[in-house]
C-alpha cells in the first residue's frame, strides 16, 4: 500500500511505497529532503509531522533520539501508517547542504580506460554525503595539499562514492592511485562543493559537453535525470582524444536504448590510425554549433579541460546562448600534462 506525501510550504508531494521510509521516497522522486546518516543516528532529517500517523523501523540512536524527545519526527527512518503533511527544510542549492569533513575506506576500484581509475569511497556507518548531481569533493592530503573530483554517481545512490581519476602526467596524486593506493586505504573528504549541478527548475532541453573525466559528474546527472523522470531531450558529447580515451561507452549506448530522450554523439579530436573512426573528429565545441547553430532555448553543462571550456563558452555566447544559461566545471591541469593528453588550444 502506498500513502502520498505533502510539504505544504513548496506544494511538493510525493508517494511513499510500502516498506519505504519518508526520506528514501522523496529521494526517489527528486524531492531534496536532509539527511546525514540515514541509519536513525544523526538527526539531520529531522522535521514536523503536521497531519498523519507513522512508525519507526528501527530504533532511533544519539541526536536523533534527542529529536525525537523534542516531538520532531526522523524522515529517514519513518514509515507512513496513513497520508502525511509534513514541515521541512528542502534542499534546492548547494548553499543548502552541509559541508562536511569525513574520513573514508577505499572499497573498490576498477580500470575504465588505460588512464582512467574508478575509485568508490565508503564513508562511516553512521554516515552518508548529500550533494546535487554534479558536484564534486576534495580530498584532504597528510602533506596539506588538497586533490578535487567531481562525483560520478546520482545522490540517490549514495551508497558510495564515486570517483573518475585520471592518471595525467607529472601528477602526484594520480600516480599515487595507479601505481601504490590499495583497497581499504583510509583517506579523508571534504564535501559536497561547487555550484555545478543539475538545475531541474528549467523546462529547456539540455546539453551536457565532457572532455576525458569530465563525464563523470556528467554520469551523476544523467543517472539522476532518469531515475527523477526528467523527460526534456538530453544530447550528450564526449570530447577526447582517441577511441582508446573514450570510456563507459557501453553504458551510454545501453542508456540509448532505455531512454528515448537521450542522444549521444563522442568526438575524437585526434584518432589513432588503428581507431577506424567514422564518428565525429575535431573539437567537440565545433560538433555542438553544427548541431545546433542556434542555442538560445537551450541549457548547456560543460565539464572538463580549461581550454574546452573557454572555447566553449566563445563559441556558444557566439551562436545565442545566455550567460545565465552555461554551467561549468573546469578541471586544472598543468600546460605540460594537457599535452600529453593530446589537448591544445582549440581554434578560436
Amino acid at each position: 500500500m502506498s500513502f502520498k506525501v505533502t510539504v505544504p510550504a513548496t506544494g511538493h508531494t510525493f508517494t511513499v511505497e510500502n516498506g519505504e521510509s519518508v526520506l528514501e521516497a522523496a529521494l526517489r522522486q527528486g524531492i531534496g529532503l536532509p539527511y546525514g546518516c540515514r541509519n536513525g543516528a544523526c538527526g539531520k532529517c529531522a522535521g514536523e509531522l503536521i497531519s498523519g500517523d507513522i512508525g519507526y523501523a528501527d530504533e532511533l540512536r544519539s541526536m536523533a533520539l534527542d529529536e525525537y524527545k523534542q516531538g520532531k519526527t526522523l524522515f529517514c527512518q519513518a514509515r507512513p501508517k496513513s497520508d502525511l503533511e509534513i514541515k521541512v527544510r528542502e534542499i534546492t542549492s548547494g548553499q543548502d547542504i552541509e559541508i562536511k569533513t569525513l574520513p573514508c575506506r577505499v572499497e573498490a576500484m576498477e580500470l575504465l580506460a588505460h588512464d582512467i581509475m574508478k575509485l568508490e569511497l565508503k564513508l562511516p556507518e553512521t554516515e552518508r554525503l548529500q550533494f546535487l548531481a554534479g558536484q564534486y569533493i576534495e580530498f584532504l592530503l597528510k602533506d596539506g595539499k588538497r586533490r578535487a573530483f567531481s562525483i560520478a554517481n546520482a545522490p540517490h545512490d549514495d551508497r558510495y562514492i564515486e570517483l573518475h581519476i585520471r592518471h595525467v602526467p607529472d601528477g602526484q596524486f594520480g600516480d599515487y592511485v595507479f601505481n601504490g593506493m590499495k583497497v581499504k586505504e583510509l583517506l579523508r573528504l571534504e564535501g559536497p562543493l561547487g555550484s555545478f549541478y543539475l538545475r531541474e527548475d528549467s523546462d529547456r532541453p539540455i546539453i551536457l559537453v565532457g572532455g576525458g573525466t569530465g563525464f563523470a559528474p556528467l554520469k551523476g546527472m544523467l543517472e539522476h535525470a532518469f531515475q527523477v523522470g526528467i523527460e526534456r531531450p538530453i544530447h550528450l558529447f564526449c570530447g577526447v582524444r582517441a577511441l582508446k580515451d573514450l570510456y563507459m561507452d557501453n553504458m551510454v549506448n545501453d542508456w540509448l536504448q532505455q531512454h528515448d530522450n537521450l542522444k549521444y554523439t563522442p568526438v575524437l579530436s585526434d584518432p589513432d590510425e588503428g581507431d577506424d573512426w567514422q564518428g565525429e573528429t575535431g573539437f567537440v565545441h565545433e560538433a555542438i554549433v553544427t548541431a545546433y547553430p542556434e542555442l538560445s532555448g537551450y541549457d548547456v553543462y560543460m565539464s572538463g579541460p580549461p581550454p574546452m571550456i573557454k572555447a566553449g563558452m566563445d563559441a556558444f555566447y557566439a551562436h545565442g546562448l545566455p550567460e545565465t544559461q552555461i554551467f561549468s566545471d573546469s578541471f586544472e591541469y598543468s600546460d605540460d600534462a594537457l599535452k600529453a593528453m593530446g589537448i591544445t588550444k582549440p581554434r578560436s
